[in-house]
């Protein structure tokens, strides 16, 4: 049986990052410059996690999922890659204003890929930070190609200032940004088709603009109005608060005290934020401090972790739940 699965981390070095890993994460970065993305579980192509630690170590997670799909992903799972990909995300810098389309339109291009639903949990907040989540009150797909070419984006798109503990939903065809300031954890459909509407007008060194995505973008945009935090909902575990249910994935927050117990039955990923959390000895494995992650494959019973609060923001975690296949 596939035992619980920790993994190391992936970095994306992007212009627009920081070096809040260090501090936030309490990961040592080897390499100069910004780290702007920590991909924590993947599986597309080369890019792919790789066990840390126990019996497993070295291992990738697409062998894992190829030779254990059911028991990984529980039903009759016979999916040529693991579904959801989950990263942190260092926004020194704003990001460029994008869309993603939906299945249906991933599916017909070349090579052909997922759709693109994610949803954003705000883990540390800049005062003034912003993001830009889907589109003002009557905007059509004309105004908004209107200004962008007018290189006055910003005036169209909904802003709203976060706070840590935000949890923001945006299913694919919405118009969206991460603004300077934050620290997001991020689950997403495995998806790498990204459109580029609108880069603030930015140039690089040699004063050239990064290009654009227009038709593309504007194909794939839902003109939905905007888009705001989530209402987070009691679930029967007093720890658990509901804040994504979609089909791609359902998304909790965790705020337990002392031990708490696992669904089982279920893959289920934990990324911790606050304290500690500890499994049982059976799996030998480190105790899990802030950001660290842990997978636990659905063929799994249910694991009864020991949560210690290790400051005052107490114990807090991040769940995703795969639908079974």
């Amino acid at each position: 049986m596939l035992p619980p699965l920790t993994f190391s981390p992936l970095y994306r070095h992007y212009l627009w990052g920081g070096r809040r890993f260090e501090s936030f994460l309490g990961r040592q970065l080897s390499e100069a410059g910004p780290y702007a993305e920590s991909w924590e579980l993947v599986d597309r192509g080369d890019d792919q996690s790789v066990v840390r630690d126990g019996p497993l170590a070295g291992q990738r997670l697409g062998d894992l999922l190829r030779n254990h799909p059911a028991e990984l992903l529980g039903g009759g799972s016979q999916p040529a890659a693991f579904p959801l990909l989950f990263k942190f995300l260092d926004a020194h810098k704003v990001l460029s204003v994008q869309v993603h389309p939906d299945d249906h339109a991933a599916a017909k291009r070349t090579p052909p890929d997922r759709g693109k639903t994610e949803a954003w949990y705000v883990v540390e907040a800049e005062p003034g930070s912003r993001i830009f989540a889907g589109l003002r009150e009557g905007v059509d797909r004309q105004s908004l190609a209107d200004a962008i070419e007018a290189g006055r984006c910003e005036d169209l798109l909904h802003a709203i200032e976060p706070a840590a503990g935000d949890c923001i939903f945006i299913p694919a065809g919405t118009v969206h940004a991460i603004g300077a300031g934050l620290v997001v954890a991020e689950i997403q459909q495995s998806s790498d088709v990204t459109f580029r509407l609108f880069d603030w007008n930015r140039v690089d060194a040699d004063g050239h603009p990064r290009p654009l995505h227009l038709d593309e973008g504007l194909a794939a945009a839902r003109f939905t109005g905007p888009v705001t935090a989530v209402t987070k909902t009691a679930t029967d575990d007093p720890a658990v608060k509901r804040m994504v249910d979609c089909q791609y994935f359902s998304f909790d927050e965790v705020s337990p005290t002392g031990s708490w117990q696992t669904s089982g039955g279920t893959c289920e990923f934990l990324a911790v934020l606050a304290g500690e959390a500890s499994l049982p000895d059976q799996w030998s494995l480190p105790d899990l401090k802030r950001g660290d992650c842990l997978l636990l494959p659905a063929a799994l019973e249910p694991q009864t972790l020991t949560c210690r609060a290790t400051d005052a923001d107490g114990c807090r975690l991040l769940r995703v739940t795969v639908p079974n296949g």
